[in-house]
């Protein structure tokens, strides 16, 4: 162990539209001079590239001044990566980044000139991929896996705390204690890609629905997607609950004024999902109906998978570890018992 290794917690800020917890982003350091320059970036689980526009025509947000920075190296190759909605473009770049004290050279990352319209209508400048680095475009370790690499971390995890609109926070190398309120379940991570867990169905209102899928657990995702199938006999579970009225065949509503109990089995594990951040709204006004966030997949979009998103990560303070063979760990988050 490097005894200059250490920990940082990055401050992450909710972006909220109507009622919901869109996404959470912080801020990551770029170029090596004693006041690097300070970038709002996304921070997904669920992907493993790092990416801010540098001299890029349609966007909207700050972006890398990267000729202030004398160790900004573009390679000059083409970088293009596609999410589950957006796309961005450019080219393989390296330079120092920093979160907090924890600071790599020569990371690589993405200099793009284009971002699709909806990037640009957050209020961030990039990404930050937390995967692991066998799904990266770059084909370049993450961040996270070169400050484990060189040494430069405590632990080889990261711990995220998400909230209901309040303060949350990533803490890399380290876990705080105080963010939970029990002890942490640990599920073991069946494929290196995503943080993968096995997921074995759900418990609504007391009863099982069976479904045998790889659970992506995602920071980067809002809500909770399975197959519409599996969707399907979790909303047959809930008295007066189906198809959304006023949205596609993917969403489902369930009567406002009811309090189902929902669960997930997370490698054979029992995790709840809270009410408030299920219940989306009303489906319409004046409808007495609410939509549901667990949302229905076609099979043509990652079947055989669910994406478990900050809608059911609000009330588990998560660690993703890359140690015993890589695991994601889940405690009971403050958040629920405030």
């Amino acid at each position: 162990m490097n005894a200059a290794a250490q920990s940082a917690t990055d401050p992450l800020t909710d972006e909220i539209v109507g009622n919901i917890d869109l996404q959470y982003y912080g801020p990551v350091g770029f170029g090596n001079e004693t006041h690097p320059q300070q970038l709002s970036v996304i921070i997904d689980t669920g992907s493993a590239d790092l990416w801010v526009p540098v001299g890029c025509g349609d966007c909207v947000n700050p972006q890398y001044e990267a000729n202030a920075s004398s160790t900004y190296t573009d390679t000059g190759n083409p970088f293009n990566v596609t999410y589950g909605s957006g796309n961005v473009g450019g080219t393989l770049a390296h330079d120092t980044i920093s979160i907090g004290s924890l600071e790599i050279d020569k990371q690589y990352f993405g200099a793009v000139t284009h971002v699709s319209s909806d990037f640009n209508e957050d209020p961030i400048s990039g990404l930050i991929g937390l995967g692991f680095s066998s799904i990266a475009t770059s084909g370049e370790p993450t961040f996270f896996e070169n400050l484990i690499m060189q040494d430069k971390v405590s632990a080889p995890f990261f711990s995220v705390y998400l909230t209901r609109g309040k303060a949350s926070w990533i803490t890399l190398g380290g876990y705080d204690m105080s963010k939970a309120v029990g002890p942490l379940t640990w599920v073991p991570v069946i494929s290196k890609t995503y943080w993968t867990v096995q997921f074995n169905g759900a418990v609504v209102e007391g009863k099982n629905v069976t479904g045998d899928l790889y659970a992506v657990i995602d920071t980067g995702t809002t809500l909770i997607y399975v197959p519409q199938a599996v969707a399907s006999s979790i909303y047959a579970n809930i008295p007066g609950a189906g198809p959304a009225a006023n949205y596609d065949s993917n969403f489902f509503s369930f009567p406002c004024n009811s309090n189902p109990t929902i669960s997930f089995l997370l490698g054979g594990h029992d995790l709840g999902l809270n009410m408030q951040d299920f219940n989306l709204g009303q489906d319409g006004d004046g409808s007495n109906n609410c939509i549901g966030g667990i949302v229905g997949m076609d099979d043509a979009f990652m079947e055989g998978f669910a994406i478990i998103g900050d809608e059911f990560l609000k009330s588990w303070y998560s660690v993703f570890d890359y140690s015993h063979g890589a695991r994601v760990g889940f405690a009971p988050s403050v958040n629920n018992a405030q």
